[in-house]
C-alpha cells in the first residue's frame, strides 16, 4: 500500500505580526513549522503502515527552505519526500495550489500506485479546507472530509471505513480504494522521532521537483502560481483589542440558582432589549 501525505510549512501563528502601516503579515523572524493538521494527517497514514505495510512518501509544494519541514516528516518515519518548488508556484491560491499538487501525485503514480492521500483538514495561514478537495477533484479520488477516526482499511478489497464529524454527530462512511482523505485535529497524537529516523532524515536524499518535473507544462502556466489564482486579499489587518474590561460579579450566595438570577438581572439591567426580546418570544 502506497500512501501520500500533503503537508505545508506554515510561519507559526501564535508569533505572526501585523504591520500597523501597511496592514500586511509581517513573516521576518517568524519561525516556520509544519501546519499542525497536518501532522494529524502523518500520523494517521504512519498508523496504517505500522499495520498493514507499505510505503508513505511526503509532499510539500514550497520555497527551497520547506526542505526542513520534509526532514522532519521523514524524522517521525515517513520513506520519502518530495519538494515541489518553482519561482513559477509563487502567489498561488487554493487553486492553483490543488493543480499543483494534483500534477505532482500523477507524476508519483507514474512510478508507484497510490493507495491514499492524506492531508490535513486545513492550514492556519489560509484556514478555508480547500485543498484537499481540489486535489481529490483533479484526480478523481472518493472524497472523505473531517475524518475523526478511520476504522479499517483492506488494501485486498480496496476498501476503507472511516467515521466522519459531521454537524448532527458522526457519520460512518465506507469508500473504495483510492481515496484522499482529511484529517481533523485531536484524532491522534504524533509520535516522538527516535534516533535512527532522525539520521535517516538527515542523510536521506530528497528528491526535488521543478513544475516540469511535475508535469506541469508550458500551456499549465496559466493555471499554477499568480496567473491561476484568481483570490485577492484586499486587506489583512489585526483585530481590535477590546478597551472595556470584563466585570466581576460578586455573589454571596454559592446557589446556582442565585447565580443565574444576579447575572441575568445585571445583563438585563445594561441590555433592556434583550429582557423586551426574551419576553415578546415567551
Amino acid at each position: 500500500m502506497h500512501i501520500v501525505v500533503c503537508i505545508k510549512q506554515v510561519p507559526d501563528s501564535a508569533q505572526i505580526r501585523v504591520h500597523p502601516v501597511t496592514n500586511t503579515i509581517m513573516r521576518q523572524g517568524v519561525p516556520a513549522i509544519i501546519n499542525p493538521y497536518d501532522l494529524f494527517a502523518l500520523e494517521e497514514a504512519l498508523r496504517l503502515k505500522d499495520k498493514l505495510g507499505g510505503t508513505v512518501t511526503v509532499i510539500t509544494m514550497g520555497p527551497p527552505q520547506a526542505e526542513a519541514a520534509l526532514r522532519k516528516a521523514l524524522s517521525f518515519g515517513a520513506d520519502d519526500a518530495i519538494l515541489i518548488t518553482d519561482r513559477a508556484f509563487a502567489g498561488a491560491d487554493t487553486l492553483a495550489t490543488s493543480f499543483a499538487l494534483a500534477a505532482a501525485i500523477r507524476q508519483i503514480r507514474k512510478n508507484m500506485p497510490v493507495d491514499m492521500v492524506f492531508t490535513g483538514k486545513q492550514t492556519i495561514d489560509g484556514d478555508t479546507a480547500q485543498v484537499g478537495p481540489g486535489v481529490a477533484k483533479r484526480l478523481d479520488m472518493q472524497l472523505l472530509t473531517y475524518v475523526s477516526k478511520v476504522v479499517s482499511v483492506k488494501p485486498d478489497q480496496a476498501e476503507i471505513v472511516v467515521e466522519r464529524r459531521a454537524e448532527g454527530g458522526v457519520q460512518v462512511l465506507k469508500t473504495s480504494l483510492p481515496c484522499l482523505v482529511t484529517v481533523l485535529d485531536g484524532t491522534n497524537q504524533m509520535r516522538f522521532a527516535n534516533m535512527p529516523n532522525m539520521f535517516r532524515a538527515a542523510r536521506h536524499p530528497l528528491k526535488v521537483w521543478s513544475r516540469e518535473d511535475a508535469g506541469i507544462v508550458d500551456d499549465d502556466i496559466v493555471k499554477i502560481g499568480l496567473k491561476g489564482s484568481p483570490t485577492v486579499v484586499s486587506k489583512v489587518f489585526a483585530p481590535t483589542p477590546k478597551s472595556e474590561r470584563a466585570e466581576m460579579i460578586e455573589v454571596e450566595s454559592g446557589d446556582p440558582k442565585d447565580v443565574a438570577v444576579t447575572v441575568l438581572a445585571k445583563m438585563f439591567t445594561r441590555f433592556p432589549e434583550v429582557e423586551k426580546e426574551i419576553a415578546r418570544r415567551a
